[in-house]
């Protein structure tokens, strides 16, 4: 089995193509024989008792089981120590708030595991919503073999506790599936030859009936085999029972579809105009500015229009929210009467509440402390009693996180405290700032920095620093047990005597979300090099200040931070003394060639295009290793089932490396967990001490 398409002729001078053969015994014996390497490198270390203390906040039973409502049950996927694989469960209300939480198990996955012989990993339930929207019976159980994106659905039955018999299977996939009702799904999956688009996800979708063979099921809707993916929704809410079909061209561009009078009726916006329907209403959010009429709405707007009236032709557009150089939309949900919207100003989050009722009048919710997150959703929109009631998640990196529940409305209550996290660390000397650094452009860069009061300035202070910047993905202060326990926990005392314990910085460079889309456009494709310029002015920044220098700075990242911090080693090894690079992408040149990398041609650009090649390869590190560079240590890390990014890159990237004569690399491929790299909490906390381990070692200067 393998993730590669033929050699073309620009890839002959790729010596080490062959291990793109993800399951071959060959590459499967240098896979193991370099894990053997890295495992005995740690083994010199406290590596195991790392990997304990995090095993320990991952299996907490004290941690906030976050819970999802459906009719009168409150549902929760959980796993601990006794239950490695993890338990599907629920409870009412009074269960959920009680002393002692009261659970009903409702599928453990280990039993599943044992009895079938597969060892399952948990991907959601998509339930089918019931006529009284109370009595919830039927749910789409979403089981991958292995914890990557192809996965099994099966049905089942909450009240008899089992699989339906009979009832829907579908096989082992990358699928997309959607109620039509209760004895049919609009399923998107490989239904064989012509029915995958270039990116490996569907093209096609059809309607499956209860006991129908997936070959019999007639087509629904298509897409073009070289736009990323297909899909079809089935709208269940009351009075407004809708399909809706999306056209995913790329990551960025869509179109959507209404099936009326038996046919699709397009939703007249610019591809790069997210839609969300909403009983009566559409909201649209531009990705680029957008001119209506004579009106210019700013990327990164909110606007709200009668769904009937725009249909029509009408265009009157109401503006619910408009960027400002500080302020940026990242969410919105919907109550029964009332519209959150979750902004972040600066990286800390500020919440809005809108009434549609009245002329969409805003308000504050007064629940955001600074330098925190906090996430306002709906509980659930179509309950009768609790329709306006919203959940509240409230975290910063040194607050445990907290689970509110209050109700909008006249008569409504602020949000009350339901569940609050455990302290796994102690953080009583510990500090939240937040930093500015100037990129080459001049663009001021936002950071944190969680670091401890009596910090001595001189330098000389363990550092990691963490970076994504990309997919218009923002990264927010949270409350991490893991970075906790894995780093700032860490001391050590240096030749002259001083204590150090170690820092952590977040970055919020350019590709991501904090500022909305022109923050994620202004390194898209040829300007990605802004990202990794970001990156690097943090990195001056924290060693311009003191908090750290050369040796003692170590960076990490994973998937698209993977790349980021590949970039890292290969265009400034000099600012950093270790770097940790996980499920990554680093062959540039042929990442669409690889798992799912065709889809992410709209983020980086088409390497089989010269023109483009010619900025690609400027940013693909496996193309810029060059020999006697001045490398830090190094330790690439990936899943052999992950089917996203995939772990041929990680792996040529560390051959090549050690090819050349790199003395300080090492490499570790986990044979499942799919593209978080771990399927359960055992693997997760190896992976997060492997990674922490290795960078203790390597900035305190014991790296053997």
């Amino acid at each position: 089995m393998t993730s590669a398409s033929a050699a073309t002729p620009q890839d002959t001078d790729d010596e080490f193509l062959w291990l793109e053969d993800i399951y071959g015994d060959k590459q499967l014996d240098w896979v193991r024989a370099r894990n053997s390497e890295t495992e005995e490198l740690l083994s010199a270390t406290d590596f195991a008792g790392t990997e304990e203390r995090l095993l320990e906040v991952l299996d907490s039973t004290d941690r906030i089981p976050m819970v999802v409502k459906r009719g009168d049950w409150y549902y929760n996927f959980w796993r601990d120590a006794e239950h490695p694989k993890g338990i599907w469960r629920r409870a009412t209300w009074e269960g959920y708030t009680g002393t002692g939480t009261q659970w009903e198990t409702l599928l453990d996955l280990d039993a599943l595991s044992a009895a079938e012989g597969t060892e399952w990993v948990w991907g959601g339930a998509r339930f089918l919503r019931p006529e009284d929207g109370v009595s919830y019976r039927r749910a789409l159980l979403v089981l991958s073999p292995d914890g990557g994106d192809a996965a099994r659905y099966r049905e089942y039955d909450v009240v008899d506790r089992e699989f339906v018999p009979g009832g829907f299977d579908l096989p082992v996939a990358k699928t997309q599936v959607s109620w039509a009702g209760p004895d049919a799904l609009y399923v998107a999956t490989d239904f064989g030859p012509g029915s995958m688009t270039a990116s490996s996800y569907p093209r096609t979708v059809r309607t499956v009936h209860r006991g129908q063979p997936l070959a019999d099921a007639g087509l629904y809707f298509e897409v073009p085999e070289d736009h990323m993916m297909g899909y079809v929704h089935h709208d269940q809410t009351p009075g407004f029972e809708r399909d809706l079909a999306l056209d995913i061209i790329d990551f960025y561009d869509s179109i959507t579809y209404l099936r009326r009078d038996d046919d699709w009726q397009r939703i007249d916006v610019p591809l790069d105009v997210s839609v969300d329907l909403h009983r009566q209403w559409l909201l649209m959010r531009p990705r680029t500015d957008w001119l209506v009429g004579e009106t210019l709405h700013k990327a990164g707007s909110l606007l709200a229009a009668d769904l009937e009236e725009f249909l029509a032709g009408g265009r009157e557009l109401r503006t619910l929210f408009s960027p400002e150089p500080s302020v940026s939309l990242q969410s919105w949900s919907w109550t029964r009467d009332y519209l959150l919207l979750n902004l972040l100003r600066d990286v800390s989050s500020e919440i809005q509440v809108l009434e549609p009722a009245a002329d969409w009048q805003a308000a504050a919710l007064n629940a955001c402390p600074p330098l925190h997150s906090v996430d306002a959703y709906a509980v659930d929109d179509e309950d009768e009693a609790a329709g306006n009631d919203y959940w509240l998640v409230s975290t910063g990196f040194t607050t445990p996180s907290t689970l509110s529940r209050g109700t909008l409305g006249p008569q409504g209550t602020a949000a009350e405290a339901v569940k609050t996290s455990p302290s796994f660390f102690d953080a009583s000397d510990c500090t939240v700032e937040q930093h500015f650094a100037v990129s080459d452009d001049g663009t001021r860069v936002p950071y944190f920095q969680v670091g401890h009061k009596d910090m001595v300035l001189d330098g000389g202070n363990p550092t990691v620093l963490s970076g994504y910047g990309g997919f218009e993905q923002a990264l927010t202060p949270a409350y991490s047990g893991i970075v906790g326990r894995g780093w700032l926990e860490r001391s050590y005392t240096d030749d002259g005597g001083t204590v150090r314990r170690g820092v952590y910085v977040l970055a919020n460079i350019r590709g991501g979300g904090e500022y909305g889309p022109d923050w994620h456009r202004a390194a898209l494709q040829r300007n990605r090099h802004r990202a990794y310029e970001d990156f690097a002015a943090v990195a001056r920044d924290l060693t311009t200040r003191g908090v750290t220098s050369r040796e003692h700075l170590g960076c990490t990242g994973r998937s698209n931070g993977g790349l980021l911090v590949g970039n890292m080693l290969t265009l400034y090894p000099e600012l950093f003394g270790a770097v940790s690079c996980g499920v990554p992408l680093l062959d540039m040149r042929r990442y669409t060639k690889l798992s799912a990398g065709a889809s992410w041609i709209a983020e980086y650009g088409d390497p089989d295009d010269p023109e483009q090649w010619e900025f690609i390869k400027t940013f693909s590190p496996y193309h810029l290793l060059r020999e006697d560079a001045p490398y830090p240590p190094t330790l690439i890390w990936t899943a052999t089932s992950d089917d996203r990014v995939g772990p041929v890159q990680a792996r040529k990237m560390a051959a090549r490396m050690q090819a050349l004569g790199v003395d300080r690399v090492w490499f570790h491929e986990a044979l499942e967990g799919g593209h978080a790299g771990a399927a359960d909490n055992r693997q997760s906390a190896r992976m997060h001490a492997m990674s922490y381990e290795f960078l203790w070692e390597a900035l305190t200067g014991r790296l053997s």
